[in-house]
């Protein structure tokens, strides 16, 4: 069986302890593998060889830095087949999606080294006619990259990759859900050259976790997960005000106006929803269906729904796979028998299926109110609410009452509607006519509790900078 070790400073450490993490195969329910749990005392080794690679890592001209990131794009393509097959077991992902995200990780990390001659800073007019005030773009230090499960290889370079252009290095943490492909990456820092102690990979428990984020040299924590684990990582901040950069909670909201193309509007938000068995923070999580097509409309969604059948990817690609463990199953199938109790209609799906794998069959749920559980909490699983309305204001009004901001969607031939939609909707992304799928030179940034800060981009990496002004008198 796999047995994967930690990387700090630029090697691969023998495990300080007797701590395994289990990997378990979500499909089969099989143990693919077992990950050496770092202790604290590594974890702030972890630290302290990314301070001290720090020093001479941000004294290198940006353009030298790209040539790295440059290498390490080509490593990650290299080693997309090996990355994507560990990842293909750990997560339920076919071969083929898992060995595309690791392409897409080298992608971004190539558009981020291309940062390497753009991180401008300004020259500001003084009020007083003998000085100038310029303002630089620095690096904040070490930052501590805390990763999650459903896209662990491409959410990995989308904070690894614009934190290293800027001039940071970085500690990184996957989820203990998908841990084995970060090993693989760390295969492909090696090949790609990269200076010791600018990556380093660590699993490790929560009690490591907090060590590794409280640590006084780490200036920033970056995390996409759960509003609990953000606050969490808040916690963490305080202790030496480290900067927060969260992406967490989403329960997009889909807008489907009477003039819309409803058969592709139903095709597009089904594949959202049944994507990674619906685990995106920006999948379709509720329908707002205008009352003159919605009886139509969810008559198509009940079609393509039902045509989705799961099952063990590996084996048939085309299947939608698993969740990511049993606890998960459980929560999304208690959400759905509450709604239906509280009068949702269950058009398809909804029961728990028999034997192993953590598999939860595509659900749609009509006749759902604005109050229900299952619209103001996110399933982060292949659960479709539909709610009609009336008038678009009454369906911004309703998209908006929501604790969450992440994404939207609205689709309409009206242009009116799209402009009163794009200047009313409170997220940090509206996608008109299509589903969200986070372009990486644009900007994935949360509103209310989806998040504070936000990835991809030129704001995204100019996320992993601080500001020093520089006031010349003459």
């Amino acid at each position: 069986m796999r047995l994967d070790r930690n990387f700090a400073n630029g090697r691969f450490i023998d495990a300080a302890s007797d701590e395994l993490i289990a990997v378990t195969n979500p499909a089969n329910e099989a143990v693919i593998a077992h990950v050496t749990g770092a202790t604290q005392a590594e974890a702030i080794a972890a630290v302290d060889a990314a301070s001290a690679a720090q020093k001479g890592w941000r004294k290198l001209p940006s353009a030298e830095r790209a040539v790295y990131l440059h290498k390490l794009a080509d490593a990650l393509t290299d080693c997309a087949p090996a990355i994507g097959a560990a990842l293909a077991l750990e997560s339920g992902k076919s071969v083929a999606d898992a060995t595309n995200e690791a392409i897409y990780a080298g992608q971004i990390t190539r558009y981020h080294a291309e940062w390497a001659r753009r991180i401008e800073g300004e020259v500001i007019p003084s009020d007083t006619p003998d000085e100038n005030l310029v303002l630089h773009r620095e690096p904040i230090g070490v930052v501590a990259c805390l990763i999650p499960f459903n896209y662990p290889v491409y959410t990995f370079m989308r904070k690894v990759a614009p934190a290293l252009i800027a001039g940071n290095t970085v500690v990184v943490r996957p989820s203990n859900n998908t841990p084995t492909s970060a090993f693989e990456i760390a295969k492909a820092v090696e090949k790609a050259g990269l200076p010791a102690g600018v990556v380093n990979i660590l699993a490790m428990n929560h009690a490591t976790a907090e060590a590794l984020c409280t640590h006084p040299r780490v200036g920033m924590i970056t995390l996409t997960g759960s509003v609990g684990a953000g606050r969490k990582v808040l916690e963490y901040c305080k202790a030496n005000i480290a900067k927060p950069s969260l992406e967490l909670g989403g329960k997009t909201p889909a807008i489907i106006e009477a003039d819309a193309d409803l058969e592709k509007a139903a095709r597009d938000l089904v594949a959202s929803k049944t994507t990674h068995c619906g685990q995106l923070c920006t999948a379709i999580e509720r329908v707002y269906v205008q009352e003159s097509v919605h009886d139509r409309f969810v008559v198509l969604l009940k079609k393509h729904m039902s045509a989705v059948e799961s099952g063990d990817r590996s084996e048939q690609p085309s299947l939608m796979g698993p969740l990511v463990n049993e606890a998960s199953r459980q929560s999304i199938h208690g959400m759905v028998e509450r709604a239906i109790a509280a009068g949702a209609t269950l058009e398809t799906g909804g029961r728990l299926p028999q034997g192993r794998g953590f598999f939860y069959p595509a659900t749609l749920l009509s006749n759902c109110r604005q109050n229900m559980e299952i619209i103001q909490e996110e399933t982060f699983g292949p659960i479709m609410p539909v709610v009609k309305y009336r008038t678009l204001d009454e369906a911004l009004e309703m998209a908006n009452d929501h604790q969450f901001g992440l994404s939207s969607v609205l689709y309409t031939e009206n242009y009116r509607s799209a402009m009163k939609i794009a200047n009313g909707i409170e997220a940090g992304e509206l996608y008109v006519n299509r589903t969200p799928a986070d372009p990486y030179q644009g900007f994935h940034a949360g509103w209310k509790r989806s998040g504070l800060g936000g990835d991809d981009g030129k704001h995204g990496m100019l996320e992993f900078t601080q500001t020093r002004l520089v006031v010349m008198k003459y």
